[in-house]
């Protein structure tokens, strides 16, 4: 593929909630950039970015999936991300190595749970964005609304740059609020009919928009405020570039509309992508651990970052994002958390299952490295120039099942295919059960599990049994304790003394552990007092109530005696494990549940049924909405009180609700209420 310059790179995401469409405008950026001939469909399996067989099968996006293709001379690395809560990790590693993305809306529903849960990543990863408003083709869609709810619920500052127009009830095309034209479809891939419009002709509403978007552009350039207060034409491009400051700056989000389903309004999107989105040379340089940094520059050395890992019958495929430098076939490089140099093997630019062979890819691009040995999360750089790269955090697991391998091939073929598909998906866990020995699979949600489940068979052929999902349940103190610890060992060789004192109390919710030493004078010395904090980190693994691990803690090591010739960091971490385990005991345990953040879309008369069903889980309405004309129950319920809610809800509305559960938090279990077993 022939090289791009940096400023004509894009590399962008599309997220959204579950069902708005991302995988349908995919297909179809991918037919307007001339990558395929004919776009593929969700509802008949054959999109192809969904080429993984469980996509097909069930229609949903499961793995992020990679593109690229040009517009308008510009080169764009596409990644369509699931909506699915339960696949958030991919959403995350995605907008961690991207420098835009296109939020997808139903618009229909508006934004909805995932939506704000996505909205929420991309603001911690400081993306810039655009929105696309999709099905405006729908009955009850309403773009407007939509607008209202990026302000409301997002706090979004939206801009409409294209907006529907109709011909009785069928969507027939959109004005474009920035050139001032009205592009006209027939509902095919054809080319849009232009026609120019004349400001003055608008009607108010359009006229009240072109307006927002020239207040908006005039904040970030002087000369069009000029030309607004006087009553002067402004030029599009102009505009264009205004908003693009804005944009990049966070100040505004610009909002298209259409269907793409329909094909209407991608043109302009496509677009709104090359013009108003930032290329890499015009986000921050990427700071490393140490404090270095590298900025967009194919001169510089290399930073990479191998965000995901992916096997197949071809073996082991890594998605690398280049932030400097050149990574080129056969060169070698310094993987940082592995410590290693490995020789750089094949190297690939994708579009989605299909592979096209580069020599080199160079700072700003995105594509993958085959048959290497690399680990997920890791950095690649120049040996003489190392960098690291934060990491990719994967969110912890809420709900785990027992596995069993069904014959003994299975069982020694099972390792292995656990170890690559943790690789692959670090959202995963495995654990054993201590009382048991079982095999726990844990991860983000019951779909999550059955995919799992379903790709350790489709994928490495390991057929496994599974057991009901069980909640990852959590401990953590409700008071305060303070404990001093004597370890005393002597055993006709080296004895082990160690004596700490420590107070513990609760952390704020997410904390973890907070661990001070606030001894003084030396009476422990800072490798015994880290000594302690590695025994306090193992006992809150060995978990309080019955085994839960601990979170939220603040400990203060608060005193100590050591000996001169029998102290040493082992007896002090056995100490400081004991230390705990007493003072916690005494600190008033308590067991925290996962609680899940629930939205019923129901009909009108099916609320009370709905509500009164939320009560009987445990749960707590937190408000009720008008959709449409839908109801929208919110609630929060405990995770344990979720399974089977598919079946529930289908019985209570008889078969017309749908629902969208996500993490809330964590919460205190109340007092009798029983814990969630196998």
């Amino acid at each position: 593929m022939p090289r791009i310059p940096l400023d004509r790179i894009r590399n962008l995401g599309i997220i959204a909630h579950v069902d708005a469409g991302k995988t349908t405008l995919t297909e179809r950026v991918l037919l307007y950039t001339g990558r395929i001939h004919a776009a593929g469909e969700v509802h008949d399996g054959t999109a192809h970015t969904d080429s993984h067989p469980l996509e097909q099968a069930k229609g949903i996006t499961i793995l992020a999936a990679a593109v690229t293709c040009d517009w308008r001379d510009h080169r764009v690395h596409l990644i369509d991300t699931p909506g699915h809560v339960d696949f958030t990790i991919e959403v995350e590693r995605s907008l961690r190595v991207l420098d835009g993305a296109v939020v997808v809306l139903d618009g229909v529903a508006g934004v909805e749970p995932q939506t704000e849960t996505v909205w929420r990543q991309a603001d911690r990863h400081r993306v810039p964005r655009l929105v696309f408003v999709n099905k405006l083709d729908r009955a009850g869609a309403d773009p407007a609304r939509c607008l209202a709810e990026l302000r409301t619920r997002l706090g979004a500052t939206p801009v409409a740059i294209t907006w529907p127009t109709y011909a009785g009830d069928a969507l027939t095309g959109v004005v474009d609020l920035i050139a001032l034209t009205h592009l006209a479809y027939d509902g095919t891939a054809t080319p849009p009919v232009v026609t120019p419009l004349d400001a003055a002709a608008l009607s108010d509403n359009l006229r009240s928009y072109r307006e927002r978007l020239l207040e908006v552009a005039a904040d970030h350039d002087d000369a069009i405020l000029a030309a607004v207060l006087d009553g002067r034409p402004v030029d599009a491009a102009a505009i264009r570039a205004a908003l693009r400051a804005a944009t990049l700056a966070g100040h505004a989000v610009p909002v298209a509309c259409g269907s793409a389903y329909r094909y209407v309004g991608l043109e302009p999107l496509l677009d709104a992508v090359v013009d108003l989105l930032p290329a890499p040379s015009d986000r921050p340089p990427v700071v490393g651990e140490d404090g270095a940094t590298r900025a967009a520059d194919r001169a510089a050395p290399l930073a990479a970052l191998a965000f995901k890992v992916a096997f197949d019958d071809h073996g082991q495929t890594t998605f690398v994002r280049v932030y400097s430098g050149v990574l080129a076939k056969g060169m070698a490089v310094r993987t940082a958390r592995a410590g290693r140099t490995v020789r750089v093997g094949r190297l690939v630019q994708l579009v989605a299952e299909r592979r096209i062979e580069v020599d080199r890819l160079e700072a700003g691009e995105i594509g993958a490295v085959l048959a290497t040995p690399l680990t997920g999360g890791d950095t690649l750089s120049d040996p003489a120039r190392p960098i690291t790269l934060e990491a990719i955090t994967a969110p912890a697991p809420i709900v785990h099942v027992a596995i069993e391998p069904s014959t003994r091939d299975d069982r020694e073929r099972l390792p292995l295919a656990l170890q690559r598909m943790i690789a692959a998906d670090p959202s995963l866990r495995v654990t054993t059960d201590a009382d048991t020995g079982q095999t726990l699979l844990a991860g983000m949600g019951q779909l999550h599990l059955d995919i799992a489940v379903e790709r350790l068979a489709g994928e490495h052929g390991v057929a496994v049994a599974s057991g009901r999902p069980r909640v990852a349940y959590r401990s953590t103190l409700a008071g305060a304790a303070t404990h001093t610890h004597r370890h005393v060992k002597q055993s006709g060789g080296p004895g082990q003394f160690a004596v700490v004192t420590i107070a513990i109390a609760p952390a704020p919710r997410d904390a973890g552990l907070v661990f001070t030493d606030q001894t003084r004078g030396g009476v422990v010395p800072r490798p015994f007092a880290a000594a302690v904090e590695r025994g306090v980190r193992d006992a809150m693994a060995d978990g309080l109530c019955g085994g839960h691990p601990v979170v939220d803690v603040t400990v203060a090591l608060l005193d100590g005696e050591t000996h001169a010739k029998d102290s040493s960091e082992l007896a002090f971490q056995v100490a400081g494990r004991a230390a705990f385990h007493a003072a916690a005991a005494a600190a008033q345990p308590i067991v925290l549940e996962p609680v899940m953040r629930l939205e019923v879309t129901c009909a009108d008369g099916d609320v009370g049924a709905v509500v009164g069903d939320v009560g009987r889980r445990r749960g707590a309405v937190l408000g009720l909405d008008v959709r449409g004309d839908a109801r929208v129950v919110r609630a929060e319920l405990p995770l344990a009180e979720s399974f089977g809610y598919a079946g529930a809800l289908s019985a209570l509305t008889h078969g017309r609700g749908r629902f969208v559960l996500e993490p809330a938090g964590y919460a205190p279990v109340p007092p009798g209420a029983r814990l969630h077993a196998a």
